[in-house]
């Protein structure tokens, strides 16, 4: 699964950067940033970050959205609360039948661009925080999907995403060993030109190839990991940038499981 992540505005502008769009740039800058919980060093999905995403409606232009997807039947605050930590990811698997997204997925795609993103291994009853990254550095584009909602409550609009997440591949397999899941999980992440045809009109009775053509687990290579400082507890840093320097865990140099990694 997915439930932390690294993003700051530099990366979020990448998409207005690769277009050459300067006037763009100024403008998000100025009139979007504000809004923003940005920079995140550290940001969990459960204190649902307000970042920006893309969108199938503006794929060039972003808007901002807070992390955890609010279908837009949910009827009140109340029913948001209780749906809206169980929407932080939407399995790919499960994306044309949960009622949570199966209307998203066919006219509500958007990407969201993070520098990396934090899971927990298992050793010996612990766990350690890992930070995922691109192994050349430059961002992510994780496919996701978005809605607005409107909160009967006060009138105001909130436009809410979800990250989609997929088996994980083998480097992910060892980070995410959690026991109480069946296999390991990483979120879905776009290379430029899949990142394009992903916010793509796409008719529905071709929805399910295009999912199954665009929809896969990072090839081998493509990604990097390391340990680092706690995420929870007293020993937590905060949304600082120390949160990412490399932790030594000295116990974990006896996990075969790690072989390749540290």
């Amino acid at each position: 699964m997915c439930y932390d992540i690294k993003t700051q505005l530099h990366t979020q502008l990448h998409k207005a950067k690769r277009l050459g769009d300067l006037k763009a740039i100024d403008e998000i800058t100025k009139k979007l940033l504000p809004y923003t919980d940005l920079p995140l060093f550290h940001a969990s999905g459960f204190s649902h970050p307000k970042l920006l995403i893309y969108t199938t409606d503006s794929p060039d232009f972003p808007s901002v959205a807070q992390w955890g997807l609010i279908p837009h039947w949910v009827k009140n605050e109340e029913s948001k609360k209780k749906l809206w930590n169980n929407t932080l990811n939407a399995r790919s698997e499960t994306l044309t039948e949960k009622p949570a997204f199966r209307t998203a997925v066919k006219n509500n795609r958007c990407l969201i661009y993070l520098e990396g993103f934090y899971e927990h291994h298992h050793f010996q009853g612990n766990t350690y925080p890992f930070f995922v990254s691109k192994t050349d550095d430059s961002p992510l584009i994780a496919a996701g999907l978005y809605s607005d909602w409107l909160n009967p409550a006060n009138e105001e609009w909130i436009r809410s995403f979800t990250i989609i997440t997929t088996k994980g591949n083998d480097m992910m397999a060892k980070i995410h060993n959690n026991p109480k899941m069946k296999e390991a999980r990483m979120p879905v992440f776009l290379e430029e030109d899949q990142a394009d045809n992903w916010l793509r009109e796409c008719e529905e009775e071709l929805l399910e190839d295009f999912l199954s053509n665009i929809v896969q687990p990072s090839p081998e290579g493509v990604l990097k990991a390391h340990p680092t400082h706690r995420l929870r507890g007293k020993e937590y840093k905060g949304n600082t940038s120390a949160i990412l320097e490399d932790a030594t865990y000295p116990e974990l140099l006896f996990d075969t499981d790690l072989e390749g990694i540290l």
